[in-house]
């Protein structure tokens, strides 16, 4: 992947277009998971940054890189440091062995391209 890839930026964007269909079709499932989704991620006890870090492990361990472009976006809205999703990852890795470093090597990567697109604005 070349420097200037918007490889993940073009995969969520993409992904988003699908599910706004999906909110048309079935409205109420879509609903009620994005309902779920913002009480999942509410801050509570574990704070917001560190449950997005557990959604891109297990993002991770699911092999969705649609998954990994929408959690390694947030993350970097959220302020994570390349460092915690590089600690995050190498859990990943620990537990879910070989194909695990693969796709934690997709999460590097769409981490890094948002990083870089949220520092040219």
């Amino acid at each position: 992947m070349t420097e200037t890839s918007n490889k993940y930026r073009d995969l969520t964007q993409s992904i988003s277009a699908g599910l706004s269909t999906l909110r048309t079709s079935a409205p109420e499932v879509m609903k009620s998971f994005s309902d779920l989704g913002r009480a999942a991620t509410a801050s509570g006890v574990i704070d917001a940054k560190t449950k997005e870090l557990i959604a891109l492990a297990l993002s991770v361990a699911a092999r969705c890189d649609p998954c990994i472009g929408f959690h390694a976006k947030a993350l970097v809205k959220l302020g994570a440091t390349r460092q915690e999703v590089d600690e995050t990852l190498g859990i990943t890795t620990y537990m879910g062995g070989g194909p695990s470093v693969m796709y934690a090597a997709n999460a590097v990567a769409a981490f890094d391209e948002f990083a870089r697109a949220a520092a040219l604005k």
